[in-house]
């Protein structure tokens, strides 16, 4: 991997040399390696059963982590005085009640069909192919068949790759139904059909969103789209084929929960101040086996940064900085960043005393020296004077070879909009986020404990701790950078 180091001018400009003289926290000593390792191993172990948001996995989990808070010497900070702020996700999705024929033959959903989006509706309609018409004909009124663009089979585990493929159906489909076509039949191409299982595991998932007041609690009416096997290619190319299909949705609310806790601050003057420390604690859950493993553990996503808040929540009770902290587990990440949008619009110490974002995930693998701080260049850094804290206590601590790529708006995994500390910058709050970046365990049955580099973990640990430590002492908060504007 190609590495580049920040600034220089930007080091020597800093107040590091001061730094230096200074003695480490005594906090510090708290992050110890065999603490994080039994952690991990418990809240990444098969028992978990990989924390998919949503369900009882994931409360289990939860209420694992409000414990180990417990004990590490938090104060509850959630709602009533407790552990947890709780709040509703709305999810969309295929019903199993849903029947799909193509000549008179049943497709089994999610095992010979992927419903790619819900769809609530019916159709009975003639098959024509795509590829036999010409580019200007119509398809009014009928359901078209096209092969799918394909996909890279052995970068799979790749959100680029997943999106791409993604991407690629969409715009067929869309292409398609621009010609009238009334629903859309995607049959996979070799390539695809390897990894079928990995976009049915997705797609039968649905949709989800906040449960709030206004948000959608049905489909918008569109015609279907089908993505099948390869081996169905043939049966929905027959002459004279007929799509029948009676698509129903399941629509319903359930719960998920953020798990919060404070170190109060010493100081008079700041600590009504906060520094918040943010990583999300649910995974995959039970998906489809790979190589016999179903269950998607998630220890690197996102157990790796879990535990490390613990660790930094045992080095501040063991020594409290100025301002107070903030330690937020946030729920539903993996469900598209819910806990971190719910706790942002709805937090629970005014948005305004929060003076900086301290966001990890991913923080156990690849390379042992190296490591990446999003946020760190524009157009997505929004405080110089936290990226200098930062790049001070990686100097001290972590003394990685900062890799500043993924942070690049061009990078095509878009990383930087993909994590916990993106509802918080959105409104203005300092935030940095501190990754390891991706690997081919990414996603899989095979983000196990035993593939995380404890030393590095550790190590990574002592980066984030120091770095919010920095924050929460510093005389003045950390300033966004005047004229931040989000970009993408």
């Amino acid at each position: 991997m190609h590495l580049r180091v920040l600034s220089l001018a930007l080091l020597l400009a800093s107040p590091l040399v001061a730094q230096q003289k200074a003695a480490l926290p005594a906090g510090l000593a708290a992050i110890k390696r065999d603490e994080l390792t039994r952690d991990l191993e418990a809240m990444a172990s098969d028992e978990m059963r990989g924390r998919e948001a949503g369900t009882i996995d994931e409360l289990r989990a939860s209420m694992w982590m409000a414990e180990a808070a417990r004990k590490a010497g938090l104060e509850p900070a959630g709602l009533d005085g407790g552990w947890f702020q709780w709040w509703n996700m709305r999810r969309i999705q295929q019903s199993a009640a849903s029947r799909i024929q193509v000549g008179g033959q049943s497709l089994a959903l999610w095992k010979d069909v992927i419903v790619r989006a819900p769809n609530d509706g019916a159709v009975d309609v003639p098959i024509v192919d795509a590829d036999k018409a010409a580019a200007a004909d119509r398809f009014d009124g009928k359901a078209v068949v096209a092969t799918l663009v394909p996909v890279d089979a052995n970068r799979w585990g790749s959100l680029k790759e997943f999106r791409d493929g993604s991407a690629g159906a969409i715009r067929q489909a869309q292409a398609l139904i621009g010609r009238g076509a009334a629903a859309v039949i995607l049959v996979a191409d070799p390539n695809t059909d390897k990894v079928f299982d990995y976009f049915a595991s997705a797609a039968m998932r649905g949709t989800y969103g906040l449960d709030t007041a206004g948000a959608p609690t049905r489909p918008r009416p569109a015609p279907p789209v089908f993505v099948v096997r390869g081996a169905s290619g043939a049966m929905v190319r027959a002459a004279g084929a007929r799509l029948t299909a009676d698509l129903r949705v399941d629509s319903y609310a359930y719960p998920s929960v953020n798990i919060i806790g404070k170190v109060r601050g010493t100081d008079a003057k700041l600590r009504d101040e906060y520094v918040l420390y943010s990583g999300h604690q649910d995974h995959d859950g039970v998906r489809y086996p790979v190589d016999g493993d179903s269950i998607w553990n998630g220890a690197d996503d996102n157990a790796t940064t879990s535990v490390a808040m613990l660790a930094m929540a045992r080095a501040f009770v063991k020594q409290p900085a100025k301002r107070s902290v903030l330690f937020v587990w946030h729920g539903a990440e993996e469900r598209g960043l819910l806990g971190s949008r719910w706790h942002a619009a709805h937090p629970v110490v005014p948005l305004g005393q929060i003076a900086a974002v301290i966001n990890g995930d991913m923080i156990g693998h690849n390379s042992p020296d190296s490591a990446s701080l999003l946020g760190s260049q524009p157009p997505h850094r929004n405080s110089t004077a936290l990226v200098q804290m930062a790049l001070d206590a990686n100097t001290r601590v972590g003394k990685f070879l900062v890799d500043s790529t993924w942070d690049r708006p061009t990078h095509p995994e878009g990383f930087y909009f993909r994590s916990d500390h993106m509802p918080y910058a959105r409104l203005n709050v300092p935030a940095i986020y501190f990754t390891t970046t991706l690997h081919s365990d990414y996603h899989t049955p095979r983000d196990e404990a035993k593939i995380i580099d404890k030393a590095k973990l550790t190590r990574m640990a002592q980066w984030m701790y120091l770095t919010g430590w920095t924050a929460a002492n510093a005389p003045r908060r950390p300033p966004l950078d005047p004229g931040f504007k989000l970009e993408r």
